[in-house]
């Protein structure tokens, strides 16, 4: 992410001025079991998708589905936004999208499973109404679907 001071002053104001949502409560659950019996899932908003996946464009409220037999070669990413560097990523996905360290974590049995999908968004988002009203309970409901005890999500 640029200092603020270093963007010219239009993308400057308009950070500045984005609507935040604001949360009246932030749901606390304990684990009802060890990690090494829960189901983990990833959601992320760094904008990755499998290469024959559609691409995110600014604004877009989808998800993409990322199977957990997913391999870095099969994921790429389209977020795009004046404040935001790619190269780590491109670098390792495992920056935004950390599959390969939750692999590491089951085969060591410090966790029970990765949950057969983990879902991405696109960051970035000026409205996020849609989300919160359509795509996050969906995304919601299919975790339970997929037997997800634990979501990992990655700000990005």
């Amino acid at each position: 992410m640029p200092r603020l001071d270093r963007l010219p002053e239009a993308q400057r104001n308009a950070m500045l001025t984005q609507p935040v949502a604001e949360a009246e409560s932030a749901p606390c659950t304990s684990l009802a079991k060890p990690l090494s019996a829960c189901t983990l899932a990833i959601v992320t908003t760094a904008g990755i998708h499998h290469r024959d996946d559609k691409p995110f464009a600014g604004g877009d409220h989808t998800f993409r589905v990322i199977g957990s037999e997913a391999k870095q070669g099969d994921i790429i990413q389209s977020h795009a936004s004046i404040g935001f560097d790619r190269t780590a990523t491109y670098r390792d996905l495992n920056i935004v999208f950390p599959i390969d360290r939750v692999r590491e974590l089951v085969e060591r049995g410090e966790l029970g499973a990765l949950a057969p999908r983990s879902y991405s968004f696109m960051g970035a988002q000026r409205d996020t109404a849609k989300i919160t009203a359509e795509t996050a309970p969906e995304v919601a409901q299919r975790l339970k679907e997929d037997g997800a005890d634990i979501v990992l999500i990655t700000p990005t």
